[in-house]
C-alpha cells in the first residue's frame, strides 16, 4: 500500500510511476479529496474531545465545591453525541480512502524503465544454446515415451492443467527440490513449511487482493480461504501486525509448498505439458530487511536464484522487467529465463522482486530502531528457489541424448542414487 502522506505530497510524481506501469490513476484524486476530509473531521473530534476533558475536570471541580452541574453536564452530553457522529464519519472516510489505496500498485524503484514486455532488458546470459546432431523431440514426447510425466492420468484425475509425475519423473522432481532445500539451508536460510490454505487478510497483505481475488482456489465452506499460489502470500503474513527488534533482521526464510493457481485465461498452443498449470511445486526465497538494507537482500536473492539454475548446468538469461510487467506488489523484478529448444523462446522459473515497503504498510509489520526506539516499516523482498515445472522441460529438452535418454544433471546425481542417466524403461 502507498504512503498516503506520499500521494499527499508528491503527486505528480506518483502519479508519473502509476502510468509508467499502465496503472490507472483516476483514484488518485478520490482519496486526495478523502484525505482532506479525514483530516477535518479528525481536526473536529480532537477539538470536542479536548474541550470534553477540560469540562470534565471542571464539572468534578464544580461538584466538589457544591455547585449545580445539570446545564453543563446537558452540554457535555450533547458533545459527546457529536463527538460519537464524527468519529462514525471519521471511520467511513478511512474505510472508503483505504479501500481505493488498497487497490493502487506499488510505484516503480528508481531505475525500472517504464513500459511492458518490450521494454524488458537482458542483463546477463549464462552458457550456450545447446546444439544437436539428430533431430531433437520437446519435453511432452520425452517425459512420455520415458514414463516420467503422465499426462492423460493427470487430466482424467485433476483436469486440464494437471500431470502426474511417475517412476524417474517423480525421483527427478524430488530430487531438484532436495538440491533447492539444501542450498537454501546451507546458506543460512530458515527452512518453512508453512499452511497451504489461508484467510483472506493473508492475500490483503500480499498485495493479491482485492483486485485478484478471482485468480486463486476460493474455498468457501467456512469465511474466505484460500489455497496460496506461491508461498510467498503465507511468508509475508508470518509477521502481520507485528514489531520486529532492529536485531532480528535481516530475516531470511524459505518455504517448500505446492502452488494452486487457477491461471485465467488461454494457453497459447506452445505452452503445452508443465509450462503452464494450476498446481506445480516450488522453493520461495523471502526476505525481511530494514529500509537501507533491501537492495543488497535484492542483489543475493538474484544471486542466489541464478546459482541454483546454474549447478544444474542449464542455458539461461537474467533479465529486468520493465514498469508494467512487474506485478502489482514490486517495486522491482529480474526473472531468470529458461531456455526451451522446442518452442525457441525463454521461459521464466524465477522472479525476484522487492516490494519496498508496500507489503509491510498492508500488513502493519514494523521493526524498531535500537536508536531512536522509533517503529519503521520493515521492506520485504521475494524469489522463486526455484519453480520445478519449467525447469524439468528444460532439463529433459537441454540434457537430451540421440538415443531418447536424458542425462542427469551432475548436481542430482547423488540425490538420484547414483543414477546417471533415464533411459526408457
Amino acid at each position: 500500500m502507498l504512503d498516503i502522506k506520499l500521494i499527499r505530497e508528491n503527486t505528480e510524481e506518483v502519479c508519473k510511476g502509476l502510468e509508467s506501469r499502465g496503472a490507472d490513476t483516476s483514484a488518485i484524486e478520490k482519496i486526495l479529496a478523502l484525505d482532506v476530509r479525514r483530516r477535518e473531521l479528525l481536526a473536529q473530534t480532537e477539538e470536542l474531545k479536548s474541550k470534553r476533558n477540560t469540562v470534565s475536570k471542571e464539572i468534578g471541580m464544580r461538584k466538589k465545591a457544591g455547585e449545580d452541574t445539570t446545564e453543563i453536564q446537558a452540554e457535555m452530553r450533547t458533545v459527546g453525541e457529536k463527538i460519537a457522529e464524527l468519529d462514525k464519519q471519521l471511520a467511513e472516510v478511512e474505510q472508503e480512502q483505504r479501500n481505493l489505496l488498497l487497490c493502487l500498485p506499488n510505484l516503480p524503484a528508481p531505475g525500472v524503465v517504464p513500459g511492458g514486455k518490450e521494454a524488458n532488458e537482458v542483463i546477463s546470459v549464462w552458457g550456450e544454446k545447446p546444439t544437436f546432431d539428430f533431430t531433437p523431440k520437446n519435453h511432452v514426447e520425452l517425459c512420455t515415451e520415458l514414463g516420467l510425466i503422465d499426462y492423460e492420468r493427470g487430466v482424467k484425475m485433476g483436469g486440464n492443467g494437471f500431470w502426474l509425475y511417475q517412476g524417474d519423473g517423480a525421483r527427478l522432481e524430488w530430487a531438484l527440490l532436495t538440491y533447492f532445500m539444501q542450498e537454501h539451508i546451507k546458506d543460512g536460510y530458515t527452512f518453512i513449511l508453512p499452511p497451504h490454505m489461508l484467510t483472506y487478510e493473508c492475500g490483503l497483505t500480499a498485495g493479491q487482493f482485492p483486485k485478484f481475488e478471482e485468480d486463486v482456489y476460493r474455498l468457501t465452506e467456512e469465511g474466505f480461504h484460500f489455497m496460496l499460489p506461491t508461498a510467498e502470500t503465507a511468508l509475508i503474513n508470518m509477521y502481520r501486525d507485528e514489531i520486529m527488534s532492529e536485531a532480528d533482521l535481516p530475516k531470511r526464510l524459505f518455504a517448500y509448498t505446492p502452488c494452486y493457481r487457477r491461471e485465467a485465461g488461454t494457453y497459447r498452443a506452445s505452452e503445452r505439458g508443465m509450462i503452464r498449470g494450476h498446481q506445480f511445486n516450488k522453493v520461495e526465497m523471502f526476505g525481511y530487511t530494514k529500509p537501507e538494507d533491501s537492495e543488497a537482500m535484492l542483489q543475493e536473492l538474484i544471486r542466489k536464484a541464478c546459482k541454483l539454475v546454474e549447478g544444474l548446468g542449464i542455458h539461461h538469461r537474467l533479465a529486468k522487467l520493465a514498469a508494467g510487467d512487474c506485478s502489482a506488489s514490486m517495486a522491482t523484478t529480474y526473472d531468470v529465463e529458461l531456455w526451451l529448444p522446442s518452442m525457441n523462446e525463454y521461459k521464466e522459473c524465477s522472479s525476484v522482486s522487492n516490494a519496498m515497503d508496500y507489503q509491510a504498510r498492508r500488513g502493519n509489520i514494523r521493526f524498531r530502531r535500537e536508536e531512536t526506539k522509533k517503529t519503521e516499516f520493515v521492506h520485504t523482498l521475494n524469489g522463486s528457489g526455484l519453480a520445478t515445472s519449467r525447469l524439468m522441460p528444460a532439463i529433459v529438452e537441454q540434457y537430451q541424448q540421440a538415443d531418447g535418454s536424458i542425462k542427469i544433471p551432475e548436481v542430482l546425481v547423488p540425490l538420484m542414487g547414483g543414477q546417471t542417466v533415464i533411459t526408457k524403461k
